[in-house]
């Protein structure tokens, strides 16, 4: 069975229109890269976890928040490597300097020998729908146009 993620996909009206929070992977594989590189908070989790709940963990642990309000379900998408992405909407502020991500640890460099620590998410923005089409995950693209299509009907 392919893997599985969950994620919420925070989003809030401005005058500029719809914004969605995108989070920037951390690490030193993503350091150089923006274009397709962005998500909305999401993880894996494991065939028995509720996905909703499993969203709110993940959204937690790579903001440091727990989002609150009312979901709206979106469509799943399926990414380019087989993953099920399956994310919720949910209407909130946050202010991206406030974010605290979770850490991993790896190698670093490579066949050093030397662990390093490096926090799964190194920033987030909010973004119009415009500004999220070339920077985020390109397969994760109609989870945000189609929370613009129900917002604007």
């Amino acid at each position: 069975m392919s893997k599985q993620s969950a994620g919420i996909l925070l989003y809030r009206l401005s005058p500029h229109g719809i914004e969605f929070l995108l989070v920037h992977p951390g690490g030193p594989f993503w350091a150089k890269k923006d274009e397709g590189a962005w998500s909305i908070p999401k993880g894996e989790y494991e065939a028995d976890e509720d996905p909703l709940q499993a969203a709110l963990r993940e959204f937690e642990e790579e903001i440091g928040t727990r989002p609150v309000g009312d979901t709206v379900p979106l469509t799943p998408i399926l990414q380019k490597g087989g993953k099920l992405v399956t994310a919720w909407a949910l209407e909130a502020d946050l202010e991206p300097a406030a974010v605290r991500s979770n850490t991993f640890s790896m190698e670093w460099p490579p066949r050093s020998g030397r662990m390093q620590s490096f926090p799964e998410i190194d920033r987030a923005e909010w973004l119009t729908l415009e500004q999220a089409r070339a920077r985020i995950n390109a397969a994760q693209l109609p989870l945000l146009e189609e929370l613009a299509r129900k917002l604007s009907s």
